[in-house]
């Protein structure tokens, strides 16, 4: 048998009240927020009661939201500060919003018998942020949880062999934070002195690229002739 979504949130809402903090249906998806502390105790439930059932967990992924609703594109064109200023409130970050955690962490689990998925965020709390392992319970966790304490610094208590695995022996950093630099740390390459890798600093120089800005067009309303450019070439984008 088969839940739909807004089946199984009332489900979830009821078997796990006092445990979860929210749980909404959200295009169709089932969205379950709970605290860190209660997570194991709803990833068992989840998993072995029949009316739930989700037997895979098919994805695992942090989150950082330290410039969610702050960052912006910087600029005075209209397309461009119409479609991608984001910013909610400038200037503050997550930190400041009412105590939230700045990293979370997001699972995607699935019910083969009911033909169904839910999704828990958990935010990670402490520094370094912390969460439970759930490698016991669903054992596909194991390099998902890697990867995250990789890329995001997320250490996930009990794993049992919580080291890196994509990044480089060595590396400094967690690549995927907002605040790691776009052009890395450090650069490497063969020395064929040496006969063996070295490393050093980066050697290019950061920059922020704004999206190209449509150029004005006599099929848009609004424009007229004058303000076409004689040449498109001319033009700067």
């Amino acid at each position: 048998m088969s839940h739909n979504a807004e089946e199984l949130a009332a489900l979830v809402q009821q078997r796990f009240e006092g445990l979860i903090t929210d749980c909404r249906v959200y295009v169709g998806q089932v969205i379950v927020e709970l605290a860190a502390g209660n997570l194991r105790q709803v990833g068992l439930a989840l998993r072995d009661e029949p009316e739930f059932h989700f037997e895979q967990l098919i994805n695992l992924c942090g989150v950082d939201y330290s410039e969610y609703g702050v960052a912006d594109w910087e600029t005075s064109k209209v397309a461009t500060a119409s479609g991608y200023s984001r910013a909610v409130e400038k200037g503050v970050t997550r930190e400041t919003q009412g105590g939230q955690n700045r990293f979370m962490v997001v699972y995607e689990l699935l019910s083969i018998e009911h033909n169904a998925r839910i999704r828990l965020k958990v935010a990670a709390e402490g520094e370094p942020p912390r969460v439970d392992s759930l490698v016991d319970i669903w054992n596909s966790a194991n390099w998902f949880e890697r990867e995250a304490f990789d890329l995001f610094g997320i250490l996930f208590e009990g794993h049992p062999d919580l080291r890196r695995i994509l990044t480089d022996y060595g590396f400094i950093g967690h690549p995927f934070r907002k605040d790691f630099p776009l052009i890395g740390e450090v650069e490497m390459r063969y020395d064929p002195e040496k006969k063996r890798v070295v490393y050093e600093p980066v050697s290019i120089v950061p920059r922020t690229l704004v999206p190209k800005v449509i150029l004005h067009d006599e099929r848009y309303a609004g424009d007229s002739a004058e303000d076409q450019p004689a040449d498109p070439k001319e033009s700067t984008l």
